[in-house]
């Protein structure tokens, strides 16, 4: 019997409150999970965007299908992402997963539909654009919400930075002393960044810096810098 870890997204605070598009969602699996005589594990939900790379949730997902050996679930593949990247990297990482709305989708169609996704998502983005210039012209002051977004994007850091925080101190526990070991550590466990890439020496100081932890090169390099 196949287990499976559902991944279930909405896009905005008000419909995760209210459960708007949750419902529909956890439908579509249950049906799924039913119709191949499979076991459902667990549930995540997450609130975000689907142009936003910072996932906390979802990669508690994906480890915990790596950990079970269980099958990542999700309703429809526009739930996942709007990014060829993403879902690539995804791919990529080894977990096996699978859309409810298309289970017979290759791993080329599942690229492929992300690509429209992406496009769709562009478009979108364009004419917003060329809306808030036509705006901008007619006098309209843009901008006043630049400071809640900066807050925004600093808590969607620290929130990501916190669902690595084990993984990450286990990886300087076990040894690795430089910042690209562990980058190297987490790439080698299949962990993508924040906007779904490959780990490097500088993303992982920066997650590190922002856990308030310290690699033993690190270290060194303070006690170095203390000592002059």
């Amino acid at each position: 019997m196949t287990s499976f870890v559902s991944y279930l997204r909405v896009s905005t605070d008000r419909q995760g409150a209210f459960g708007l598009g949750i419902e529909a969602q956890r439908e579509a699996v249950r049906r799924y999970v039913e119709n191949v005589g499979g076991y459902l594990l667990a549930e995540h939900v997450e609130v975000e965007t689907g142009r936003s790379a910072t996932r906390p949730i979802l990669l508690q997902s994906i480890a915990q299908c790596r950990k079970e050996k269980a099958v990542l679930l999700i309703a429809r593949l526009d739930r996942l992402a709007r990014s060829v990247t993403f879902v690539s990297s995804l791919i990529d990482s080894g977990v096996e997963f699978v859309a409810a709305d298309n289970p017979a989708a290759t791993k080329v169609m599942l690229q492929m539909l992300a690509v429209f996704a992406e496009y769709e998502r562009d478009q979108i983005a364009a004419r917003t654009k060329a809306a808030l210039a036509a705006a901008k012209a007619r006098g309209v002051i843009l901008g006043q919400n630049g400071k809640v977004l900066a807050a925004s994007r600093r808590a969607e850091a620290q929130n990501f930075a916190e669902s690595m925080r084990s993984t990450i101190e286990e990886a300087i526990d076990s040894g690795n002393a430089t910042l690209k070991d562990v980058a190297a550590h987490l790439n080698m466990k299949n962990y993508c960044t924040r906007e779904g890439q490959q780990w490097t020496a500088q993303t992982a100081q920066k997650v590190i810096q922002r856990l308030g932890l310290r690699t033993a090169a690190m270290k060194q390099n303070q006690g170095a810098t203390d000592a002059l």
